[in-house]
C-alpha cells in the first residue's frame, strides 16, 4: 500500500464489455480519478485478459509458505524452488504486486448463477495464500444483478455473491466490514424478461441511485 498518493486498483469482472457492473465500477473510478488528480491508477480487465486457473505448481508455493511460516508477502517468492514454481510465480507477482501496491481495491463483479464470475475466482485463486493479511485497504464491489436478493427479499438466501465476497474479504484478507462497500443495480434482467417487466421502474430507480452513491463513493474513498 503506498505512503503517499493513493492507488486504486480497478478490476473489471464482466463478459459484458457494455455492462451495468462496468458502469458502476467506472462511475466509482472516475470520480475517484477525478478526486485524486496525483494518485495511481491500475486497470485489469480479467474478463478480456483472463487470470489462468491455478496449477499444481500454485499448489506447491501455497504449501511451501504454508509449511515455513511465511507471513510477509514480500517473501513468497522464496518458495519457488522449480522450474514450474518459477512459471506459477511468474503469474502470480504482477498480480500481488498490483494488490499490495493499492489502498482501494475496486471490483466490478455480476451476479452470474448466483455468485461471482469465474474470472474473478481465478484472480482470487491467485492472489490468495495462506495467513496473508491486507491491512488499511478500503474494498469496493460495483455489481449488477438479474434480479433482487437484497435484504427481505425473496432470493435473499441464495445470494452468494456479496455474502462470499465479504466472507473471503473478511476470512482471507482480514478486511473488517466497515473496509467493505458494496453498491449496485439490481433487477437488470427486467429490461429483457417479459416476466420482470412490472419491475422496470424498480430497476431504473436502481440503477439511478446505485450511478449516484458510486459518484459519491469515488469521490471521499
Amino acid at each position: 500500500m503506498s505512503t503517499t498518493a493513493p492507488t486504486l486498483l480497478h478490476l473489471d469482472t464482466s463478459a459484458r464489455r457494455t455492462s451495468f457492473s462496468r458502469e458502476v465500477g467506472d462511475a466509482v473510478a472516475g470520480a475517484w480519478r477525478a478526486s485524486h488528480p496525483d494518485g495511481t491508477y491500475l486497470h485489469r480487465d480479467l474478463a478480456l485478459t483472463p487470470v489462468p486457473q491455478i496449477g499444481e505448481a500454485w499448489t506447491e508455493l501455497c504449501d511451501h509458505v504454508l509449511e515455513h511460516g511465511i507471513t510477509d508477502i514480500a517473501r513468497y517468492r522464496e518458495a519457488v524452488r522449480t522450474p514450474a514454481q518459477a512459471a506459477a510465480w511468474e503469474i502470480v507477482e504482477p498480480l500481488l504486486d498490483e494488490l499490495v501496491a493499492a489502498d482501494v481495491v475496486l471490483i466490478a463483479a455480476p451476479m452470474y448463477n448466483f455468485s461471482v464470475p469465474a474470472s474473478l475466482k481465478a484472480w482470487i485463486d491467485q492472489v490468495t495464500f495462506p495467513k496473508m493479511s491486507l491491512p488499511g485497504r478500503r474494498f469496493v464491489v460495483a455489481y449488477a444483478r438479474g434480479g433482487a436478493y437484497g435484504p427481505g427479499t425473496p432470493r435473499q438466501p441464495y445470494d452468494h455473491h456479496e455474502r462470499y465476497l465479504r466472507d473471503f474479504f473478511a476470512g482471507h484478507f482480514a478486511v473488517p466490514q466497515e473496509a467493505m462497500t458494496f453498491v449496485g443495480t439490481e433487477l437488470v434482467n427486467s429490461r429483457l424478461d417479459p416476466a420482470l417487466a412490472a419491475r422496470r421502474e424498480a430497476h431504473d430507480a436502481s440503477r439511478t441511485a446505485a450511478l449516484a452513491a458510486a459518484r459519491e463513493l469515488g469521490r471521499t474513498l
